[in-house]
């Protein structure tokens, strides 16, 4: 079958972040330009004749030395001689991401950022916009499968080799430049918008998670406040279906419409500029949803995330309302053993852990030795049975005590785990609430007052914390501890 494409476009060398970018944009743009108006011209009964395909950007650097950086940032090093080459998508939603890259590996090796049309078709279903619309009936009556001529997605193009550490590259390269494949990326910028209710461009570089419904209504408002109030910092609030509410410092004023069904794990958006903001997605119960949208935002390459949520207490001594905050994680999920072995461990970051200490110490007034009143520090297990209570405890209580766990959840070791796998600094920060090991459960109507303010105060933690690890520089947040042998240069 005869293949339609553009006219193919030359590689260009660039030295001038912003020019690279510029190039990326044009190749990006012209060729699912393409490709959709080949579609478009299928609803008007225009049949392509042939095989309509164009290619996603490539971007290319070379290393001629092993010579040491002097960076102090934990990316943006060539670590072999070689080329290294990455596709790449969406450039107008990750413009400052990739100037920040290039402007990091032009500084530490020189030479030239390379870009060009890779051989990686856009598979049709990714060079749409989420705005436009299909007349899919027109579409059908041709009696034309769509994939007899556009390209669709491929599995082998949306795998994890590089995250995972699996991938072999031959010796002198090409090595990947990036974690994520173009194909990979727009897989998960397509989910992310059918699970959480809102476009990945409204994500934030400072991501909240939990698996309480009580969490979100109370960030929904504080965000509102902030919102009314003319906060400093904050620029906008947004909801699921994309309704934005605006700083009254702004002017005020809201646009769009609220979602009308809740999405799978919806997600809200507390602006700032340059991504300086904190999202907060509630993921509900369970080790398989927090690997899921743990799995696709982790294209968008966060600054951090943190887990605030709900937990069994494990020791007679905790009360209910009291926090836990994670330094290690008993891994019993199971979604990840395929990609992140049991033997590896997942280390605490001490950027992540002292931002959150630092703030349950600023939100309840505490200090020192007195913190350790309603705070402890120790491990977390994650299980992925919710009724492992109606099993046979003994060998399970075993387990749990050889392990020294303080608390037994369902999602921090997954969020954690694949925080370490993506290289996305992760922490964790419980509140107790219940004690099953010790017939201690929380009644309707029971709640103490200790334990309804310290849940009123975990939001505010965690916002707390969000904010200290924002104001910190980049190569404190981003550790070596997430660094491979042969890592990616891109964060």
């Amino acid at each position: 079958m005869t293949t339609i494409s553009p006219p193919p476009l030359p590689q260009q060398a660039f030295t001038d972040p912003e020019l690279a970018w510029q190039y990326i944009r044009d190749i990006y743009d012209r060729n699912t330009g393409f490709i959709r108006d080949q579609l478009f011209a299928m609803q008007r009964g225009v049949v392509p004749q042939g095989r309509v395909r164009a290619f996603y950007p490539e971007v290319q650097v070379r290393s001629t030395s092993y010579g040491k950086t002097e960076s102090t940032l934990p990316y943006g090093y060539l670590h072999t001689p070689g080329i290294y080459r990455t596709t790449v998508t969406a450039p107008d939603l990750f413009k400052r991401y990739f100037q920040e890259q290039f402007t990091v590996i032009l500084r530490n090796h020189g030479n030239a950022i390379e870009v060009s049309e890779s051989d990686m078709p856009i598979p049709l279903h990714f060079a749409l916009k989420s705005t436009e619309k299909l007349d899919g009936e027109a579409i059908n009556a041709l009696g034309i499968p769509l994939r007899d001529i556009f390209d669709v997605p491929d599995l082998h193009d949306t795998d994890d080799e590089i995250a995972n550490g699996t991938m072999v590259p031959p010796a002198g390269g090409p090595y990947p430049l990036a974690t994520f494949t173009a194909p990979r990326v727009d897989y998960s910028l397509h989910r992310l918008s059918h699970y959480t209710g809102t476009e990945a461009g409204h994500f934030q570089n400072f991501v909240i998670f939990t698996n309480y419904a009580f969490y979100i209504d109370e960030f929904c408002r504080v965000a509102k406040e902030h919102m009314s109030t003319g906060h400093t910092h904050y620029d906008s609030f947004i909801e699921p279906g994309n309704f934005i509410t605006h700083n009254q410092r702004h002017g005020g004023g809201s646009a769009g419409e609220r979602t009308t069904r809740s999405p799978q794990m919806p997600a809200y958006h507390l602006t700032a500029g340059r991504g300086r903001g904190i999202t907060m997605v509630n993921i509900g119960v369970g080790p398989s949803n927090a690997k899921t949208i743990t799995d696709h935002i982790a294209v968008l390459r966060p600054h951090a995330w943190i887990m605030l949520g709900h937990c069994a207490g494990l020791r007679n001594s905790q009360e209910l309302g009291d926090y836990v905050l994670a330094h290690a994680y008993v891994r019993e999920d199971h979604v990840l053993d395929a990609d992140l072995p049991l033997t590896v461990p997942v280390p605490a970051l001490a950027e992540v852990q002292v931002a959150l200490e630092q703030a349950v110490q600023e939100i309840t007034k505490l200090e020192g030795i007195e913190t350790k009143r309603i705070m402890r520090t120790g491990t977390v297990a994650t299980f992925d049975n919710r009724n492992w209570e109606l099993r046979d405890q003994k060998e399970i209580i075993q387990r749990l005590s050889q392990s020294r766990a303080v608390a037994l959840d369902m999602e921090s070791a997954t969020i954690a785990a694949n925080g370490f796998r993506f290289r996305v600094p992760y922490g964790t920060l419980l509140c107790v609430s219940d004690k099953p090991l010790h017939g201690e459960l929380k009644l309707p109507g029971m709640a103490s007052d200790f334990y309804r303010t310290q849940v009123s105060r975990h939001l505010l933690i965690g916002l707390r914390a969000m904010e200290i690890l924002r104001d910190q520089p980049a190569e404190r947040l981003h550790s070596r501890k997430l660094r491979s042998f042969a890592e990616v240069a891109f964060q």
